[in-house]
Order: structure tokens, then sequence, then C-alpha cells
């Protein structure tokens, strides 16, 4: 069994510095050098996961192929390592506590006091290292959620100090990503701030072994100089950051920095051979030198945070690539649009997305940016409820019913085309408990999506409570729309499409989570393809 190496990442001075990036990117170059790495994520939240998490609270809900809802971070450890992530890879404090309560309920612990130290504590540390124990990694990077200084972030500091001392200076080490800001009127980068997070974090017990500095402008020797002598770490190993003009640059800009080396340095490792991140870069040079643009509008109720969309934009990126095509999003709020002013708001667009989202907020703008995509043969994907509106769009408009809807807004329809899944219609708590995970799906042959999939059946993850109604379906399919992906097992519609349209489908799975880097969803290539024939024509 690998003795397995850990790597952890905290972050100071302000939120939102980029600890995911960092640490995706740090565990993409120990990847090229021959490590199988893997990463996760410590979120000091008490909910037990973000899927009942409002999208404008916490952004996107990331789904994972075991299920799990977890944080937006963990799509950008998949985009960047090519590897899935699962439940293990994202903890909660939610999930800490619930844990510890439940065992404390079992009488595991004979009665004794339940506390913080050392029941909590104990349980994060088991958590961390259940990655470790699989026996699959050499180094397991776990990244510990907010800021140092949080009250909510003690248990978890407290916990990488218990482990850095039990495994020992060459099996544990801590990186502390900070903020050195520029201060215009005096004309200087000012260090403080560090020093005071620095502060902070060794009060809790954790020295930091390596310093990434983020910052506007590049660290002289005088500003690298300072920090080693009042932080406490060697010269070498401050690791400056700069900002990029892409998150897909920073393993470049941490490699030239040495970030990986001083990493395997401290805990003992050979360098093994040289990062030649040659796929990476052949996308990098693509995505930074396209040959055409385009633009596709992205129709959602959660635009004013980019951030809920965030697999989807990164996916626009991966195939936009591939098809060697700026992909331009014009961000519309679905709530904006009417029958009346559709067809100015989506004027000029080469493509149309109808985002997944919940509740009836927005609802009617959604279906009419679909009919406008429909009748003016604009190429249009639909993912998740982004599907389901398509479905109602057509019963509405082309079947003539024209109170066609979901049960989830309206539960009087006469027409539910869209109904409430049968093992759904039980459940009470709404946390963890819609069709979520990897599920199979059936391709009809000759139709679109097998061609864009080339194979019968695929593998996509979910996150539904609702599904087509199929005592609507043969009605459907004879007016044009067809059913050409359903799940083997339950018959539940996956995909539809109309053939006598350029380039017109509604998935009910979620493809944007498994799009990568090196593996480009097929659906969202396909889609920008078709988008790019459309800016053509």
């Amino acid at each position: 069994m690998k003795n397995t190496k850990y790597v952890f990442v905290t972050g100071g001075v302000t939120s939102s510095l980029g600890k995911g990036i960092i640490a995706a990117s740090l565990a993409k170059l120990l990847q090229e050098r021959g490590y199988s790495a893997t990463i996760q994520k410590l979120d000091p939240y008490i909910n037990i996961d973000p899927g009942t998490l409002n999208p404008y609270e916490h952004g996107e809900c990331f789904v994972t192929d075991d299920g799990a809802e977890t944080d937006l971070d963990l799509g950008h450890y998949e985009r960047f390592l090519n590897i899935p992530t699962s439940q293990a890879n994202n903890v909660t404090t939610g999930r800490i506590y619930q844990s510890v309560i439940d065992k404390e309920r079992r009488g595991e612990f004979l009665g004794k006091t339940v506390q913080i130290i050392p029941h909590i504590t104990d349980e994060i540390k088991n958590r961390i290292q259940i990655l470790g124990k699989t026996g699959e990694y050499d180094i397991v990077i776990t990244e510990i959620g907010g800021t140092v200084g949080d009250i909510e972030s003690l248990p978890y500091i407290e916990s990488v100090r218990q482990l850095l001392w039990e495994l020992g200076a060459k099996n544990a080490i801590s990186i502390h990503l900070t903020l050195i800001p520029y201060l215009a009127a005096a004309g200087e980068l000012k260090t403080k701030p560090t020093q005071h997070s620095v502060k902070m974090l060794m009060q809790s017990g954790v020295s930091p072994d390596i310093l990434v500095c983020r910052s506007e402008h590049k660290l002289n020797d005088g500003i690298k100089n300072k920090l080693a002598l009042f932080c406490n770490v060697q010269k070498e190993a401050i690791i400056e950051a700069l900002d990029a003009e892409t998150i897909y640059d920073v393993p470049n800009l941490m490699y030239e920095e040495q970030l990986d080396k001083v990493v395997l340095n401290k805990l003992d490792l050979p360098f093994n051979e040289k990062p030649a991140l040659a796929e990476w870069n052949a996308f990098l040079k693509k995505h930074k030198n396209p040959q055409n643009e385009i633009e596709i509008g992205l129709i959602g109720k959660y635009v004013e945070l980019h951030d809920a969309y965030k697999s989807i934009t990164e996916s626009f990126i991966h195939a936009g690539a591939t098809n060697e095509v700026k992909v331009n999003i014009r961000w519309i709020h679905s709530e904006s649009l009417t029958t009346d002013n559709v067809p100015e708001k989506l004027k000029g667009l080469n493509g149309i997305l109808v985002a997944p989202g919940f509740g009836d907020r927005g609802i009617e703008g959604k279906i009419d940016a679909i009919r406008y995509a429909r009748e003016n043969n604009v190429p249009f994907l639909g993912i998740c409820l982004g599907m389901q509106m398509a479905v109602i769009e057509f019963s509405r408009n082309v079947l003539g019913l024209k109170d066609a809807f979901s049960i989830e807004m309206n539960d009087k329809t006469k027409h539910p085309v869209i109904n409430l899944m049968e093992e759904q219609k039980t459940i009470v708590n709404k946390g963890g408990t819609m069709r979520l995970g990897s599920w199979k799906c059936e391709l009809l042959e000759n139709s679109k999506i097998s061609s864009i999939y080339n194979q019968k059946i695929i593998d996509e993850r979910h996150r539904h409570r609702y599904e087509f109604n199929n005592d609507y379906l043969e009605q459907i399919e004879n007016a044009g729309m067809i059913a050409t992906g359903k799940n083997p097992d339950t018959n539940l519609v996956e995909v539809i499409e109309i053939p006598n349209h350029p380039w017109f489908i509604g998935v009910q799975y979620h493809p944007e989570y498994k799009s990568t880097v090196l593996n480009p969803h097929p659906l969202f290539v396909s889609f920008v393809k078709a988008a790019l024939e459309h800016s053509l024509t």
C-alpha cells in the first residue's frame, strides 16, 4: 500500500483568493510528474451539503457520479485532473456534526461528554484520511474552506495541527494562500496583512511550510525576504501568484514558480519526469487563438451570479477550444423576457441554452425563448429544467395543449406533460433526496444525439425531481418531437430532439458536470459547432 502524503491548503486575509485553483494546479503538476493525486474540500458551513442552498448564496451545486451534492470547487478539481471525485472529496461541518451526534445517539462514546476536542476533531481527521487509506493516491491535497480567523474554521485548523504532528514533517505539509495588496497612493505592496494572517495561523499551532502570495504586482527580493523573516518560511517556499488571464494559465505559472518542486522536496519525494503539460498547452493555444467568434444566449434565473452556472461556462470554454472558436455568452435573465420583447432580446444569437433551475420564477420567459429558437432555426440546448420547458413549449404551441405545464409550477394543470417522479411522491425531506448521480441512458439509433456520442449506452449525472410524463409521449412524438434517449430500466425520457430542426436537443441530465480540459463534453462540442455554422450562414 502507498504511503500517502498530505498537503493542507488554507487561506488568509480575504476569501475568494482561489484556493481551489491553486490546489487543482498543484495536483495537475504532481499528476504530470507521475504521482496519483486527488483533492478534497472541507467546508465550514453547517448545511449538510449545498443541495438546499440558494445559488445566490453558494453558486453552483456540483454533482458527482456517486450522487454527492458538493461545492463547486470539486468541478475545478475534475476539470483540471480529468478524474472523477466522490462523496469522500467534500465534507461539511454539518455532516461532521451529524455523524458525531449519530454516534452519540448509538452510545458509541460510552456515556462520555461529547466535545469539539477530541470528538469533532477526530471525526474531521478520519474524513481527511479516508481517501489516503484507499491506497489509490500518493498525495491527498485538502483545501480548508473559509479564511483563517473565522470561528467556524477553528476545528478544521486544530485537526490539521494534530495531523501535521501525528503524520510527521515528511508526510504532511501546510500551504497558506494569502494576499499581498498594492496601495496605489503609497505605490507599494504591503506585507502586513499576510504577517497578521500567518501569526493567527501560528497561534492555532500551524506554521505554514509554503506561502502562496496572490498579488497584482511582482514580488521583489525585498518583499520575499521580509515575508521569510516575519512568517518563518524559507525564501524559496514563497510562491508568487500573479493575476492570470485565465484560470487555465495557473498550472504553468505555478510550474514557473516551482511550487510542485518545493512541495515534493518538503515531502521527501523524487521529482520524477518534468511536467510536459503537452495536451494542456495544446488546449490553451487553441483557447487563446480562436479562428472565429460566436454568441450564445444563456437563459437563466440566477444570471447575476455567474458562478451559479460555472460548469456550463467552463464547458463552453472547453468546447470552444475544440472548435477553435471564442464563445461569447450573452447573459439573459429569464424574468426579463416576454413574448413581445424576445425577438429583440435574442436577436443576433448563434445559439440558445436554457439553463437548469427550480421553481416557477422566470419560467414563461424560458418558454418564450425556446419558442423563438424552435421557430427561427437557432441551435438550442436545454439542460434539465431547460429540457422540461422545451417539452412544455412544444405541447402548448405545436400540440395546442394551451395549459400544458409541469406539476412543479402548477399542480392543477390539465396537461401535466412534466410530472413528479413516482419515487419522489412520498418524500418529505428536501435535502439530498432528488434523483442524483450517474444513471445510464440508451440512445436511439440514427438520432442526432447518438451520432454526437457515437455510442448506444451513455452514463450521465442527474439532479432532478420531475420527469417527462410518458402518457403524452405518443402524442408529442407524432407531432415531431422525438424521445431519443431513455433510461433502459425505468423508461424515463432522458433526451428529446426535433429532427427537422438544424440542432434542437433537450437533456434531462447535466452534461456540463463531466466536461474537462482534456475531455470536452461531446454535446457541448456539437452545440458550439452548430452555433458556429449558424453564424456563418
